[in-house]
């Protein structure tokens, strides 16, 4: 099996999380020269944002990049094609099945990587024209399935015959030893990106992240099943007291609706949704994103 940098073009087998906010088209492009695969995340763009922040990535780095397309998002079909038209090489997507684009995207040369919690909907992907699968367990941070990194993974790997990249709680070496031990050819990581000097986050979402214990991600959202994993703050705590409390959804929106911004852009800790995995725990310092990549490499 190919390792995932030989598969990419990259200097090493990593893949930024894209991360809705954060994942913009300067940061790809700076973790792209940094040595991994770079991705801009469409979560919190229109159509128009996403064809400037590729501009952006292409003036800024030569080395290739990818786009992030959450497909519950309401201009999904319209990214599938601005990627075409873009010429971007690499499409990851989360929420749902890339299926219906599969066949353009393939004509295109687009290698496509679909994100999965379960190893069911792999097989399904893999049917259905996927170049490799991201099996992202639920220490990661955002949305998230049930199934952890250490279950997930392997699982996956004995399901399908592509290529697996492991994400979810990846944050040194040990953890990235062991993603290979279980089978994949590569990582995504996500939180340990958050507190490196070139991540376009809030300096209060980054203190916030280097202070914080792997006890302190909790998940939003479970009962109502749209599990959300994000650091302890007032608003996480008011929102799990309301949700078992018996809150409406949309009752329970008003808490979570822009709050993501709140946190990425205001740097407002306690109502904002500081979006972060369990490695949180592992993150002690902002450094640049070489150094965080060669570290996990070791």
């Amino acid at each position: 099996m190919k390792r995932l940098d030989e598969i990419l073009g990259t200097e090493f087998p990593i893949i930024q999380g894209g991360m809705a906010n954060i994942a913009t088209g300067s940061f790809a492009a700076a973790c792209s020269n940094a040595g991994a695969l770079g991705l801009i995340g469409v979560g919190g763009m229109n159509p128009q944002m996403l064809r400037d922040e590729i501009k952006i990535c292409k003036s800024k780095t030569n080395k290739p990049f990818g786009v992030n397309i959450m497909l519950m998002h309401p201009d999904a079909d319209e990214f599938a094609d601005i990627v075409v038209e873009e010429g971007v090489k690499v499409v990851t997507t989360g929420a749902g099945n890339p299926g219906k684009y599969m066949e353009k995207w393939k004509a295109a040369g687009i290698t496509v990587i679909p994100v999965v919690a379960a190893p069911i909907l792999a097989k399904h992907l893999e049917r259905a024209g996927a170049d490799a699968i991201i099996a992202e367990g639920s220490e990661s941070g955002g949305h998230i399935g049930e199934m952890s990194t250490m279950t997930l993974v392997p699982q996956t790997v004995d399901t399908v015959s592509i290529p697996v990249i492991a994400a979810g709680g990846i944050a040194d070496p040990r953890q990235v030893k062991a993603a290979f031990a279980l089978g994949a050819c590569g990582i995504q990581v996500g939180t340990c990106l958050l507190a490196s000097e070139e991540c376009p986050i809030h300096e209060n979402y980054k203190k916030a992240v280097i202070k914080a214990k792997g006890t302190d991600a909790i998940v939003t959202g479970r009962i109502g099943g749209t599990p959300v994993r994000i650091l302890k703050n007032k608003m996480s705590r008011e929102y799990i007291r309301q949700e078992k409390a018996g809150a409406s959804v949309g009752e329970l929106e008003k808490y979570t609706l822009g709050s993501l911004r709140k946190a990425v852009f205001d740097g407002d800790t306690d109502q904002g949704s500081l979006m972060a995995g369990q490695s949180c725990g592992q993150v002690k310092e902002i450094r640049p994103l070489r150094e965080i990549f060669e570290e996990l490499m070791k």
